[in-house]
């Protein structure tokens, strides 16, 4: 059997119960080692073999699971953050489905989620915005155009944009296309939650600017959006004295 486990965005104490367990019982562990914390390997017992597959092809990744599943042994996938986004995990299971290996998937915290928690922000601020928009720059892998930086930057809602860091003048200058203000808050977090955590408020026009002063090229994320200022909002009605809910009555 195969696990797919997220490890979390950086915190070795931010993975989940259940991909903890899964660590501690796997009889080989294969992970992110370029994004990893390596402290996550702490949890796999003395004979669990352990391989990085940021020395590895796709073939060889598969391969070291055949290997372990002909052993009748569990095997991790340990991916960074949530390896359902920008986790290259489909191709991983489509070649497990050929082989007829069973697999199952244990979700850990994004990058964006961690960032959110490193600086008490929540993204979505009545009559801010209610909608978080997870995308990236086209690199290596293309982006659809129906998805490109200007397209979603036209609905000004708040923005967690990866994988972008060694872009972020085209990048500053694509948000700016799209609509955003250039005065608009922006973020640019360096490895959220590990203990080298760094960030750096600035605006959309300054980003560029900002990642150059710090020496920021990578390993970074970037915020956008009104809700990292947090300064014109509503409160939530939810919590409203005139506001009935199933659990609470009016209260005048």
């Amino acid at each position: 059997m195969v696990y797919f486990v997220g490890a979390g965005c950086g915190a070795a104490d931010l993975i989940t119960v259940r991909g903890m367990k899964l660590l501690q019982k796997a009889d080989t562990i294969i992970y992110a080692g370029s994004l990893v914390n390596p402290e996550l390997l702490e949890y796999a017992k003395d004979t669990c073999r352990i391989f990085n597959s940021a020395t590895m092809t796709l073939e060889e990744v598969i391969d070291v699971m055949k290997v372990s599943e002909e052993k009748k042994q569990m095997t991790v996938r340990l991916h960074t953050g949530d390896q359902s986004i920008y986790g290259a995990v489909r191709e991983q299971m489509d070649a497990l489905d050929e082989l007829g290996i069973l697999y199952e998937s244990c979700p850990g915290v994004s990058a964006c989620f961690g960032a959110a928690s490193s600086l008490n922000l929540e993204f979505t601020l009545p009559e801010v915005s209610q909608s978080l928009i997870i995308t990236r720059m086209e690199g290596k892998t293309s982006v659809p155009e129906k998805e490109s930086i200007q397209s979603f930057a036209s609905h000004h809602a708040t923005m967690a944009i990866y994988l972008s860091t060694g872009m972020l003048e085209e990048l500053s200058k694509r948000l700016i296309q799209g609509g955003y203000e250039k005065t608009t808050p922006a973020v640019l977090i360096y490895k959220a939650t590990w203990p080298e955590e760094r960030s750096f408020l600035c605006t959309v026009e300054t980003l560029a600017e900002t990642g150059e002063k710090n020496n920021i090229t990578k390993t970074a994320l970037v915020l956008v959006g009104d809700v990292l200022t947090h300064s014109k909002y509503a409160k939530s009605r939810l919590y409203a004295k005139d506001f009935e809910t199933e659990f609470r009555k009016i209260k005048k």
